[in-house]
């Protein structure tokens, strides 16, 4: 089974910093992309970033630079480096990791159980 555990959310002033993680357990399954998406009361679940297994990064066209995404293999993390925070990003963030079982080639979302950032004007 796939499992992600995140962690660093919290209250933020506006303007300030804030690091997400993401810890991945993956035993029986190759994991393609792990990204990052946020969701507000009302909204449908949006695309913040992802990385791929070859380290291609896919950004949306929000938060418009302010976030970056990395990705550690070795420990099996995925971190969302957030900068210049605004009162908009205020969202629960949800750690998403696009996997498949080993000798299967249908890929499948997996979720973590979703971190609140809140940032204050």
């Amino acid at each position: 089974q796939v499992q992600l555990v995140e962690s660093g959310g919290g209250l933020v002033q506006a303007g300030g910093s804030l690091t997400l993680s993401c810890a991945v357990s993956k035993s029986g399954f190759t994991v393609e992309a792990l990204g990052w998406y946020r969701q507000v009361p009302g909204n449908q679940r949006e695309l913040v970033a992802k990385v791929s297994s070859s380290s291609t990064q896919t950004y949306a066209l929000s938060p418009e630079g302010r976030f970056s995404v990395s990705r550690d293999n070795a420990k099996g993390t995925v971190n969302l480096h957030m900068n210049n925070l605004k009162p908009e990003d205020t969202a629960v963030y949800y750690c998403n990791a696009e996997a498949r079982r080993y000798g299967r080639t249908d890929i499948h979302h997996y979720w973590g159980q979703g971190t609140q950032v809140t940032v204050s004007s």
